[in-house]
Formats: structure tokens, C-alpha cells, sequence
């Protein structure tokens, strides 16, 4: 809850919230549970989510909740976690829901499931830069072996779908100028640690390309540009989640740089919308998921964090106060949605609302303890 200065209270004892419980989450699945789509098309489902906890997979199985409550679908999920007992904090009241199963697992140990899934939504894979650089073989084996071993496992069982969570970065430096369409090449510099994710997020397609040709499952890649929302960890050590950091702890923003790159910044409920709209409504294999709406400056992005709460009068701090008083927005390559736009989809939260929504979850919702 906030505190009188409009901080939230004992916040510096906690990274995060019982996402589930928050009002902001309920009602973000909710509105996506009631998006115009042939939820049928999940009648007496198995699914498995991996990576469970995070913030996108998480949105995964509150959207597939959600449907559940408001169409009587007969679906189960089932949400794989390598860390249970930080999982059991961020799920809450799901935990006491029948048609939701927490498990705990490594995408990348073998693993023979008591239930067959027939679609798998892979999100399991450390998205944090600071773990690509400290982790890198972790990294690498989650989006590669990991993702074999889930499609080996869904083969076996006669799943029928398998929906990866991509990322923007397999398309490494894209010559030009303009938005990165899902047809676009680029380069990558293969042979360092830091190409461990980008690397095996272009593997993890290829694995996902190959199985759906040689056993006809139906093989989804969505490739996700910057996501942030409800969800995101305080300590997560992305921009993103630095400025709600500052925000929540009500200090001021504080600025390593100018800011002047620009990224697509997305709500967290229009992506996983538009993952559904892929799913649901189309059989190409490949999406960008981007609001390009969002296409702003890091600077931008601070801007908006300390602005969400005028009550708090936060300004933004400069490391190097020269960065403060020249600033100039560089060229930057957003990822064009023209292919998802196509399906219906269109992102709905404009980014003052979204950051706003996103605060807001750690003013309502109760805070998961270190």
C-alpha cells in the first residue's frame, strides 16, 4: 500500500508482488479473456506453461484462467517453474483454483509428464542481461535444449501446438532505416557470451521450424519487443524496471545517460492480447509483437515514470549533469506489427496509462517478502 508521501510502504524489503491478487492483473486478463477470439478453440485443453512466473507467462495463465471462468471451457493449465517457492508467492489464490497445477522443473532436464499437454507456451529463459553475462551456458541451454526437450514432450504426446516465446534480438543489426519486418535479416556477432540469448532464441526457431515440418505440430513464434507491465521484478536491472524502482521507492528517476536510444515499449496485457490474436486467428508462423506507438526515447520513458504520480513531485537525477541539458532522440529500429495489426489486434494502453497501471500494482497488491 502507499504511504502518506505516495511511496509504497516497506518496499525496499521487497522485489516484487503477488501479481496474481492484484486488482491492476485481474482486470488487465480479464479484458483480455474478453477479446473477440475463438476461445473454443481451447475446449478441454492441456497446457503447459513454462517459465510460469514471469511476467509474460504469467499473463499467459490468467488470460487462459480468465476464459476458463467466463466460457466454461473445461481447460487445465499447468505452470512449470524452476523456482517453486518464489512462484508460490507470485501465483496466490491460483494455487486454490482446480484447473490451475504449479510445477516445479528445469526446461532443461528431460522430463516424462504425468499429463499430456496438447499446447505448450515456452516463456521458460533468463530474460535479464545480467544473467546472459553471468549465466551464459544457462542462457544458451534453456533456449536450445529446453525448447527440444518441450517439443520432444509434446511430440510424444500428440500435442498439436507449440507456442514460442521469441524476442526481438534474433534479429541482430538490421542495415536501413524503418520498422524490422518479420521477414527482415540481420547479423549478430555469434562468437561472444552476450550471444547466448539472441543466439538460442534463433536456434529455439529453428528447433520449433523443423518439428512442425517433420511432425506437423502447429509451431508459433512471437517475437517480442520490449515488454514492460505488472509483474516486472524491481531488481530485474532493465531500464524499465529501474524507473518503477525509483518510482515505487519515491526517489527521484535516476539517469546513467542522456537516453537518447530509442526503444518500442509495449504494455505487457496488449502483447499477450496479441499472442492470442497469433494463436487463435492465424496459421503463419512468425509475429513481431510490438505497440509502435511506443517507439520512444529511454529518456522519454524516465520522463513518464516520474510524471505518473504528479503528487510526488519526481524530477529526473542525471549521473553526468551535461546529459540533462543537451538531448537529442537517435535513429532507432522498431519492430513492425503491419502482419499482427492484420489479425484485429491493435495495442490499447497508451504508455502514460500502462506505466500508470503498472505503479499501481505494487500500490494495491500485497509484496512478496525476500
Amino acid at each position: 500500500m502507499a504511504n502518506e508521501d505516495g511511496a509504497v510502504a516497506s518496499v525496499s524489503e521487497a522485489t516484487d508482488v503477488v501479481l496474481f491478487d492484484t486488482p491492476v492483473f485481474s482486470e488487465d486478463v480479464a479484458r483480455i479473456a474478453s477479446a473477440r477470439l475463438p476461445w473454443e478453440q481451447y475446449r478441454n485443453a492441456k497446457i503447459l506453461v513454462t517459465g510460469a512466473s514471469g511476467m509474460i507467462p504469467m499473463y499467459i495463465v490468467g488470460s487462459l484462467l480468465a476464459a476458463n471462468d467466463a466460457y466454461d471451457l473445461g481447460l487445465h493449465v499447468t505452470g512449470m517453474v524452476r523456482n517453486q517457492d518464489k512462484a508460490v508467492k507470485r501465483f496466490g489464490s491460483a494455487l486454490e483454483r482446480s484447473d490451475f497445477t504449479l510445477l516445479a522443473g528445469d526446461v532443461i532436464d528431460t522430463k516424462t509428464f504425468e499429463r499430456k499437454f496438447s499446447t505448450i507456451f515456452h516463456g521458460a529463459s533468463p530474460a535479464r542481461p545480467s544473467l546472459h553475462k553471468s549465466s551464459p551456458v544457462t542462457t544458451l541451454k534453456a533456449n536450445t535444449l529446453g525448447t527440444i526437450n518441450l517439443l520432444d514432450a509434446l511430440v510424444d504426446a500428440g500435442g498439436k501446438s507449440f507456442v514460442l516465446l521469441s524476442s526481438s534480438e534474433v534479429y541482430g543489426a538490421v542495415k536501413g532505416s524503418g520498422l524490422i519486418s518479420e521477414d527482415d535479416e540481420g547479423t549478430l556477432q555469434h562468437f561472444a557470451p552476450r550471444a547466448s540469448y539472441s543466439e538460442g532464441k534463433r536456434i529455439a526457431e529453428t528447433a520449433l521450424a523443423a518439428y512442425a515440418d517433420e511432425f506437423g505440430i502447429r509451431g508459433l513464434s512471437l517475437r517480442f519487443g520490449h515488454i514492460y507491465g505488472p509483474g516486472m521484478a524491481l531488481d530485474d536491472g532493465r531500464v524499465q524496471a529501474d524507473f518503477l524502482a525509483d518510482v515505487v521507492r519515491g526517489r527521484n528517476v535516476r539517469m546513467m545517460s542522456a537516453g537518447a536510444a530509442t526503444r518500442t515499449y509495449t504494455y505487457v496485457a496488449d502483447a499477450v492480447e496479441g499472442l492470442f490474436f497469433a494463436h487463435l486467428r492465424s496459421d503463419e508462423q512468425v509475429y513481431n509483437v510490438a505497440d509502435p506507438a511506443g517507439n520512444i526515447s529511454i529518456r522519454e520513458l524516465a520522463e513518464t515514470f516520474a510524471g505518473a504520480r504528479p503528487e510526488m513531485k519526481l524530477e529526473l537525477d542525471f549521473a553526468n549533469p551535461e546529459d540533462g541539458r543537451a538531448f537529442s532522440p537517435v535513429a532507432s529500429l522498431g519492430l513492425d506489427s503491419r502482419r499482427l495489426k492484420k489479425l484485429g489486434w491493435d495495442a490499447k494502453t497508451s504508455l502514460s496509462e500502462g506505466v500508470s497501471r503498472t505503479i499501481r500494482s505494487f500500490e494495491d497488491g500485497p509484496l512478496v517478502r525476500r
